[in-house]
């Protein structure tokens, strides 16, 4: 008899957390979950997160789709797997300095997520639960352990921060898809009257949309973030009277 207080624990989770045993039913037992979603990972990467489906990853794997299902056994889950599995390598975050750990996190994530782009389009339907997520909320936490914040307020920051890199990665990634190569900066001054836009037309003379010699999305990215930072330090000097 179960114990009052014992929950069933979802599929995904019992996976993630390898509390499961991804396969003991079915055939070819050599299989590992990695295996299974390392090819998920490179199908999306190649052909986008649309194209992944249980009968192509089974294909890929030279299964059948029922097969498969006996490992994951259903997209859902897979779902839940591909959404951690990403953050697979932990972020390296300097010691005893806050913004410091911070700022090196956000480009982590930053990073990892660009490599993968296509996780943007995963439907985030409830909180990570996964071990990789756990292991980076680890790390950012730890890079604020020195601050006298209450730990709800430095989960607030890390989440905060977590959503601006996801909200700067977006819009990039839709960004370039948009791209037409067409010449942004000689299109409006084509068609702005200086008149009725005196103040973007002052910036256009002073190439500020100009980006031949500059990565613009690591630039941006950057300066925005430094700025979020910015605000972080005179939050939390308000907060510890500083």
């Amino acid at each position: 008899m179960k114990r009052p207080d014992e929950r069933v624990l979802p599929k995904a989770v019992r996976l993630l957390w390898d509390l499961d045993s991804a396969g003991s039913r079915g055939p070819k037992r050599g299989m590992s979950l990695d295996q299974i979603l390392d090819t998920a990972v490179a199908i999306a990467d190649a052909e986008g997160y649309a194209a992944l489906s249980m009968a192509r990853l089974a294909k890929a794997l030279g299964f059948t789709t029922m097969s498969l299902y006996r490992y994951v056994d259903s997209k859902d889950t897979l779902v839940e797997l591909l959404h951690d599995r990403i953050f697979y390598t932990e972020p390296d975050l300097p010691a005893d300095d806050w913004r410091g750990g911070l700022e090196a996190w956000a480009w982590a994530e930053f990073r990892a997520i660009r490599a993968h782009d296509w996780w943007l389009d995963i439907p985030l339907t409830s909180p990570p639960m996964g071990p990789n997520n756990m292991t980076w909320l680890e790390a950012g936490m730890n890079a604020m352990s020195s601050l006298d914040v209450p730990e709800p307020l430095k989960l607030q920051l890390l989440l905060n921060l977590s959503i601006y890199v996801i909200g700067r990665v977006r819009f990039l990634r839709d960004i370039t898809r948009n791209d037409k190569d067409d010449d942004y900066t000689e299109i409006l001054v084509a068609v702005l009257d200086p008149q009725r836009f005196p103040s973007v037309t002052s910036a256009l003379t002073h190439r500020a949309f100009d980006s031949d010699d500059m990565n613009w999305d690591e630039a941006d990215f950057s300066f925005a973030l430094a700025r979020l930072l910015d605000g972080y330090q005179v939050f939390i000097d308000a907060h510890t009277g500083k």
